[in-house]
């Protein structure tokens, strides 16, 4: 007889549930969490009140460490160079560091100073100029307007009728809203006024203090750094304090990188700009140099924010130079993001163009025009970061670290751990009939 073959039990699948709960739980939290803190800091008015307030006080705090942040890489320039100057000349090395350290700190404020001075005496009587222009020049642009108008209405009788009903329209409007609107809001305006000089000046207080902090913070920058750094080793292991530490290091030098790069670039531009426009001959070629260099700080979205108010400020004074000028500042920015900006730049963000204008959009939402220019560095730090995490967790699992190994991954063998490549789809042969004749027949 034949011996009758068993059927070999089916391999049951080891499915464990707690991983998939411990991380829905997780992700459920940190909604959780995340709908707290949005409620409590956009509803519950105190909240906000109170970090307005505390945001508010600690102003000339920020002033300082962005200031200091910003000229460092100044005094650390001045200090390699004055410092072989000095070591042997005085009793002790220490003294030497510290006169050198001082005149760097001194060195860099004043150099950023005559820097905002020189763009201020550029700007302000330029400013005044076009102004003081415009004044003039208003009157005949509006009374060739009128010209051309009372010629117009002379030569269309029926439309006339119907020009003199509008104007009489907008005329009753303008009386009804001085009557009703401004005459009233002129109090609120004055009152507003008030206040605006008083913030001003409080603005003022702060800034100089902002100022006395920077040197105090530029001075003794070490010893903070080494306090940070103490206080890592001393909450983490060697391991993650090693970690945490090389970083911070990466991710000060993608951002200060990128911010003093992308001043370098935009300094350049003003000055290519300005050259150019003085060759063309342009009308307020250096009030418009320094709207295109300020705003080309800005990514992306710079260069156009700058061109649109200096174009219609030179098309008020020559609408031809007004198109010369717009055709100028798209081959300027086309050699801007072409050619200086990459060899200034390189690729230290790393970002896509996607992610560029995400950065922007999202920290100009949140931060206005200080999110705009952080907002890009801010990503590519985080993405760093996000990246560390990646391939720390890709090698835990022996697992490849380039995400292009990905793109055509099906699944992972559990088995041999590896990544199982999608077959590309064989593109099948279609033979073509031959061609018929007229009565269908080959």
């Amino acid at each position: 007889m034949e011996e009758q073959k068993t059927p070999k039990p089916t391999e049951k699948m080891n499915w464990n549930i707690k991983p998939y709960l411990a991380m829905g739980l997780i992700a459920l939290l940190v909604i959780i969490l995340s709908i707290s803190f949005f409620f409590i800091l956009y509803r519950y008015h105190g909240v906000t009140k109170n970090l307005g307030a505390l945001l508010s006080i600690l102003q000339p705090v920020t002033i300082g460490l962005v200031l200091a942040y910003l000229v460092s890489p100044i005094v650390n320039f001045e200090e390699r160079h004055l410092l072989p100057l000095f070591l042997g000349k005085m009793k002790s090395e220490k003294k030497s560091r510290k006169t050198v350290r001082a005149i760097s700190v001194a060195g860099a404020l004043i150099f950023v100073g005559i820097i905002i001075g020189i763009l201020l005496q550029m700007v302000i009587p330029e400013l005044y100029r076009s102004i003081n222009g415009m004044i003039d020049t208003m009157p005949r642009q509006v009374n060739s307007f009128m010209e051309w108008i009372s010629a117009y209405i002379n030569e269309e009788s029926e439309l006339s009728g119907y020009l003199e009903m509008a104007l009489t329209k907008v005329t009753e409007f303008f009386e009804n809203w001085a009557k009703t609107d401004f005459l009233p809001q002129t109090r609120n305006l004055i009152a507003g006024l008030t206040s605006g000089v008083i913030i001003a000046v409080r603005m003022l207080f702060n800034v100089i203090i902002g100022i006395i902090l920077s040197i105090y913070i530029l001075m003794s920058k070490e010893a903070l750094i080494g306090q940070s750094k103490q206080i890592v080793y001393a909450l983490f292991s060697g391991k993650k304090a090693n970690t945490i530490v090389h970083t911070v290091h990466k991710c000060n030098e993608i951002f200060g990188g990128f911010i003093s790069g992308k001043i370098l670039d935009s300094l350049i531009i003003g000055i290519l700009c300005f050259i150019c426009l003085y060759f063309m001959k342009m009308p307020y070629s250096v009030l418009v140099s320094v709207i295109v260099g300020v705003t080309n700080v800005i990514p992306f979205f710079g260069p156009y924010l700058g061109a649109v108010p200096s174009t219609i400020l030179i098309m008020l004074a020559d609408p031809i130079k007004g198109l010369y000028f717009v055709i100028f500042i798209l081959v300027l920015q086309q050699v801007d993001g072409n050619i200086i900006g990459p060899k200034i730049l390189g690729d230290s963000t790393g970002l896509s163009s996607f992610w560029v204008v995400f950065a922007i959009l999202v920290g100009g939402g949140i931060l206005g025009v200080p999110g705009m220019i952080v907002g890009v560095p801010l990503l590519a730090v985080v993405f760093y970061m996000i990246r560390n995490i990646l391939d720390y967790v890709m090698e835990k699992k022996d697992l490849p670290q380039d995400p292009a190994s990905f793109v055509k991954v099906e699944k992972l063998d559990l088995e041999t751990n590896k990544l199982v490549i999608r077959p590309e789809k064989e593109v099948q042969k279609v033979e073509i009939p031959k061609k018929l004749t007229k009565n269908g027949k080959k």
